[in-house]
């Protein structure tokens, strides 16, 4: 599935104008942060320089880093776009394109590790770290700027996801608050899980280790998984183990947060 970046940001702002009309108080902010822009790019980069910068760190001399970042890489802004589609389709609390750029933490935290880790694999490691510094600061989300992560990815709610340095999400993964893709001790190398297309991880999953949730998995609410997770399975408990085959072939798609034991089946 293609994602058509000029018909998203037309959304945006038609969606802007409607809210400008229905709540006048809020009409300068949306002003300043969408209408006022032609496009999407510089219109998000201003907003995560704003959140990100600081008397020590000016939110312009940020903006002019992001500014850098999308003309050089076109498809971070197509990754927004997925992004913000992702979220819209999969959080029944996200009914308009621009609350979700203006007031979701998790996708404001994922498009700033975006910039990033385009600065980490360009070898920009210190810029990179202060920025992983303060999306962790402004938005409790810590990812670290070499880890590898898709598009069309949600976030929801966010709050103390972890994710390492050698860490792979690909492509429409939902993950809730409290998510940790981690190492499990002092070993050093690839030392953190990989996590397949479209697979759900629950709140509070600890996915730890070197180890593979195959494509269209599914992860159980505050589980510890320490072992591969075979492609559209469930796992669930302390450690985690397999509970059945997934309901749907794209769990992350329906954010279905029950778990169906076979036993219950019909």
């Amino acid at each position: 599935m293609g994602i058509d970046v000029t018909n998203i940001w037309s959304a945006i702002v038609d969606e802007v104008r409607l809210e400008c009309d229905r709540e006048p108080e809020i009409r300068v902010f949306l002003e300043q942060h969408i209408l006022r822009y032609p496009e999407f790019a510089p219109a998000l980069g201003m907003l995560l320089s704003v959140k990100l910068g600081s008397k020590h760190f000016p939110p312009p001399v940020l903006e002019g880093i992001f500014a850098d970042f999308y003309r050089q890489s076109p498809d971070a802004i197509a990754f927004a776009a997925f992004d913000l589609v992702a979220t819209h389709q999969r959080d029944p609390a996200a009914v308009n394109y621009f609350e979700i750029l203006l007031f979701l933490k998790g996708y404001q935290a994922l498009q700033s590790y975006r910039l990033a880790n385009w600065l980490w694999k360009n070898g920009r490691h210190s810029l990179a770290y202060f920025l992983q510094n303060r999306i962790s600061e402004v938005f409790a989300v810590d990812i670290h700027p070499a880890a590898v992560i898709g598009k069309g990815i949600l976030l929801d709610h966010a709050t103390g996801v972890v994710i390492g340095e050698t860490a792979v999400v690909e492509d429409n993964v939902s993950m809730l608050h409290e998510v940790t893709l981690g190492g499990t001790g002092k070993e050093s190398g690839d030392r953190h899980p990989k996590v397949g297309k479209s697979v759900m991880i629950g709140a509070g999953a600890k996915i730890l280790g070197n180890i593979r949730i195959g494509e269209g998995a599914k992860v159980g609410a505050g589980s510890v998984v320490l072992d591969d997770v075979p492609p559209h399975f469930t796992v669930a408990g302390v450690p985690a183990h397999i509970v059945g085959r997934t309901e749907s072939h794209t769990p992350s798609m329906d954010m279905e947060q029950r778990l169906v034991f076979p036993e219950k089946r019909r």
